[in-house]
């Protein structure tokens, strides 16, 4: 546990909680013990939590009219000693076609890193990504465990248009994007997966703790899983991890 926490407002009716300035997997899973404390203790006061890499924004329903006294009592819940033990992670497998059609920057990223394309490939897909948060755009997952090998800087000039699936690299970061948007990150591939679905209850499948493994498919593989999630009978290939 993170003893020595910053708390401060932020506006009238949030409060922001921070930890260390880094990306670690101990703080990420400090933040979802308190995020589940909270959630369990005073949900009847909570609009929303949000997590980040390295914190934790509280959203009140009413203004804070006393700040020194809320924040005493987060204080106190991040210091007990009882744990949350039915936080439930999912590993998803997440297909991606690298084919250049798709991988508008591999080239690139192959001579400048001095590795082969299907190098790339393979040290993109080896890793387990931990879900940090989800931002910047719905759906969009920030993960952590990208090989220190594959780290490219973001492009000069972002594009304008990238397609929704476009699965890219931005400096020591890998991420999907859930839709279509500008963007400055290398393209490598594409999945047929959608990410952010606003009809449904939970719009986008992932939380903050699940891991993320990409899996290589070829064209042919990836233009039949589009069919299926076309359909609506595709089922994205998910392993429950309990703590």
């Amino acid at each position: 546990m993170f003893k020595e926490l910053t708390y401060k407002a932020f506006g009238d009716k949030a409060i922001l909680i921070e930890w260390p300035v880094k990306i670690d997997p101990e703080i990420l899973e400090d933040i979802i013990q308190l995020k589940s404390k909270i959630e369990s203790e005073l949900s009847s006061e909570i609009e929303e939590v949000v997590i980040a890499y390295n914190s934790i924004t509280i959203i009140f329903k009413c203004s804070i009219n006393h700040l020194d006294e809320t924040i005493e009592v987060f204080k106190n819940l991040h210091l007990s000693e009882s744990k949350i033990n039915h936080h439930i992670k999912s590993l998803w497998k997440i297909p991606v076609c690298y084919d250049t059609t798709f991988g508008l920057d591999l080239e690139v990223l192959s001579e400048t890193l001095q590795l082969s394309k299907e190098e790339i490939i393979t040290l993109h897909t080896q890793p387990q990504y931990t879900v940090y948060f989800i931002g910047f755009l719905p759906g969009f997952l920030y993960l952590g465990g990208l090989d220190e090998r594959l780290t490219m800087p973001r492009k000069a000039t972002p594009r304008l248009q990238v397609e929704q699936g476009s699965v890219a690299i931005g400096g020591s970061q890998t991420g999907i994007y859930p839709m279509e948007s500008a963007g400055g990150w290398n393209l490598i591939g594409k999945t047929p997966v959608p990410f952010f679905d606003s009809s449904k209850d939970n719009p986008c499948f992932a939380k903050s703790g699940d891991t993320i493994q990409f899996v290589p498919i070829s064209m042919k593989e990836y233009k039949k899983i589009c069919l299926e999630v076309e359909a609506g009978v595709y089922e994205l290939e998910n392993t429950l991890l309990h703590d």
